[in-house]
This record gives C-alpha cells, sequence and structure tokens, in this order.
C-alpha cells in the first residue's frame, strides 16, 4: 500500500479500537507505533519510542497543565463553587427556570478557574442537582443544565484542552485564552436564553425559587471575590504580559491553595486528595499526549495532512463550505468520542488543512 492508503486505513483501524473501549492512549501510541515502524523500520520506530517521551516532557512548557488541574482542585476543596452557586441561586433562583439558569453561570464561573469540563460538570452537578431536585425540576432540564454548563471548561480559560491545542500547535496559549473568552460567555448566556424559553412556554419544567432582598443578593455575591481574584489575576496577568502561561498557573494554583487555607477548608485529607487527583489527572492527559504525538509522526510520514490540505485548497470551493464541513465531522465525532480524544486525532489533520485556506 502506498503511505497515504496506510495511513487512511491506520485511522480506520484506530476508529474501531476506540469504540472497542481501549484507552484513547494506548490505541493512538499503538497505531502510531505499528503505523511507522511499517513504513520507515522497526529501528525508527524503537528509536521514536525511545527519544519523544523525553523530547515531550522535558518541555517545562507542559507544566502549564498539572498546574492549572492542582489550582482546579484547590478551588474545589476551598468550596468556591458551592459559593459560586450560592450567588447565582440568590440572583437567579427566583425566575422560572433560576435554579437551572443558576447552575449554567455558576459553571461558567467555576470553569474560569478548573481547566476542565469534566471536573467542573462533575462539580456543579454535587451541588446543583439536589437543589433542582428539591424544588421538582424536570429531571432532564436539570441534568441538561449540568451537563451543557460543564461543557464550557473547554472554552473558558483556562483551558486544558486549549492548552493541549496550542502545545500540538504551537500557537499561543494567551492568545487562545483569550480567544475562548469571549464564545464561552456567549454560550452561557444563550443556554441561559434557552431555559428561560423553554420554561416560559413550559414552566413546569422549572418552578419558581423562592425570593430573596438585595442585602441577601449582595452577601453571597461578596462569597465569590476569590473565583474573580483568581480569574483576574492569571487571565489578566497572561494579557497584558505580566507572566507567562506556566507562571500564571503557578500563581493560580498557589493562590487557590492560600483560599482554601483561609476559609478553613482544607484539611490534611483534602490536601491529599486534591494533589492524588491532580496527579493521576495529569498523568493520564500526559499519557494522551504521547499517543498523540506518536501518532502525529506517523502521520507526518503518511503526508494525509498535507496532501489533504492541497487538495482541498485546489478545489473550486468556497472555503467557509470547507470550514462547515469540518464542524459538522466535530459534531458527529462528538457524538460518539471523547472531547480530548477528537482534538488530538483531528488537529493533526485539520490544522493544516484550515492554514491552508
Amino acid at each position: 500500500m502506498t503511505p497515504t492508503m496506510t495511513g487512511f486505513v491506520s485511522i480506520g483501524v484506530l476508529l474501531i479500537i476506540l469504540f472497542s473501549r481501549m484507552p484513547i492512549a494506548f490505541g493512538m501510541g499503538l497505531i502510531g507505533f505499528l503505523g511507522f515502524a511499517y513504513l520507515v523500520g522497526v529501528g525508527p520506530a524503537l528509536g521514536l519510542l525511545k527519544t519523544v517521551p523525553y523530547s515531550t516532557f522535558a518541555s517545562h512548557s507542559l507544566s502549564v497543565i498539572p498546574l492549572f488541574i492542582l489550582m482546579g482542585a484547590f478551588a474545589f476543596s476551598a468550596g468556591l463553587s458551592k459559593d459560586l452557586y450560592g450567588a447565582a441561586y440568590k440572583w437567579l433562583g427566583h425566575l422560572r427556570g433560576g435554579l437551572a439558569m443558576a447552575t449554567v453561570g455558576a459553571c461558567a464561573c467555576f470553569a474560569a478557574i478548573s481547566g476542565s469540563s469534566m471536573a467542573t460538570a462533575a462539580t456543579m452537578g454535587t451541588v446543583a442537582l439536589p437543589e433542582m431536585k428539591k424544588y421538582k425540576y424536570d429531571p432532564a432540564l436539570a441534568t441538561g443544565a449540568v451537563a451543557a454548563g460543564g461543557s464550557m471548561g473547554i472554552l473558558i480559560p483556562p483551558s486544558v484542552i486549549l492548552i493541549i491545542y496550542g502545545i500540538i500547535t504551537e500557537q499561543s496559549i494567551g492568545k487562545l485564552f483569550l480567544a475562548g473568552f469571549i464564545p464561552g460567555v456567549m454560550e452561557a448566556v444563550f443556554y441561559m436564553l434557552v431555559i428561560a424559553i423553554l420554561t416560559r412556554f413550559k414552566p413546569e419544567l422549572g418552578p419558581r425559587g423562592p425570593k430573596t432582598n438585595f442585602m441577601e443578593k449582595m452577601k453571597a455575591l461578596s462569597k465569590t471575590w476569590e473565583v474573580l481574584t483568581l480569574f483576574i489575576v492569571v487571565i489578566g496577568g497572561i494579557y497584558i504580559g505580566a507572566f507567562t502561561p506556566t507562571e500564571a498557573a503557578g500563581i493560580g494554583a498557589f493562590g487557590a491553595f492560600l483560599f482554601a487555607i483561609f476559609k478553613k477548608r482544607l484539611s490534611l485529607k483534602a490536601f491529599k486528595e486534591s494533589l492524588s487527583t491532580s496527579i493521576k489527572t495529569s498523568v493520564m492527559v500526559f499519557a494522551i499526549i504521547l499517543g498523540a504525538m506518536l501518532l502525529g509522526y506517523f502521520l507526518t510520514v503518511t503526508r494525509i495532512p498535507f496532501d489533504l490540505a492541497g487538495y482541498v485548497g485546489s478545489l473550486p470551493v468556497n472555503r467557509y463550505a470547507i470550514l462547515v464541513l469540518v464542524l459538522l465531522t466535530f459534531i458527529v465525532l462528538g457524538c460518539v468520542i471523547e472531547t480530548m480524544a477528537i482534538i488530538l486525532l483531528t488537529v493533526p489533520i485539520f490544522f493544516p488543512l484550515i492554514v491552508k485556506l
């Protein structure tokens, strides 16, 4: 087979492997190694296994990932997620669907310090779902608000996905953070509008909660200053060039640690759990990155990304039509494959194509 055909067949095999529930890191690493060995030779492939892990993880820029994950873990231990939901609940709870709107708003704010969609959804779910169940919210609306709100962890900085994307494509992480902020806020606003429209026509989906006076609202809002401080220092510091993303991550993690101590919520057990969670998550992310790097070397040898970019660029088709096709591909893949896997699988192929446009 030609290298290009080998590449397409290997991608098909990889998808089958993923559907069979093999971990994405092992699947990409296995296909990348075997494909590279088939096209170049076993010796060079073994050499790749020897050099790629060190050359990838020796970069200090990767330390930004565990530090931002640690910041989110400390923020959870400090109870910032509960404070965020409490404030959103006081301001929006009296509206139809207000608790669902509060969940979306709290998810957006917590995403600004957690960097992960899964962490945001899991954390806010434990806080918000019992309240919505208490006020007899429709289960579909309640779980949908948590799931949709959690997805904003991908866009709203500091996002681990954006960091990985920046590392793979060699783009500025700071600029990616800024690019994700406005779409993330718009996403939260549109989710709230959808909830408002649904509950207006079907009030039984989200009954009104109790009303609160202005002083209660301000008191609840005053408890969220730590989140605002972390976000402004971390993202604002990157934007004005005061420090690099790695330095910002370190400052954010240390700041969240201090807030947890200040609130007297960081017990020794919670401290150990925060470190353990951060280590486990970071190792998982690094393993996926390593698998993606091996797959990337194989795809480079097949020349699929470059040939595809050249072919599509020569088509007499509007570039926006190609962009829509790429987006539709992401929608289909998003129905069956986890987000990080999609990014790592498709970016090496689609990035040269989009740049060519």
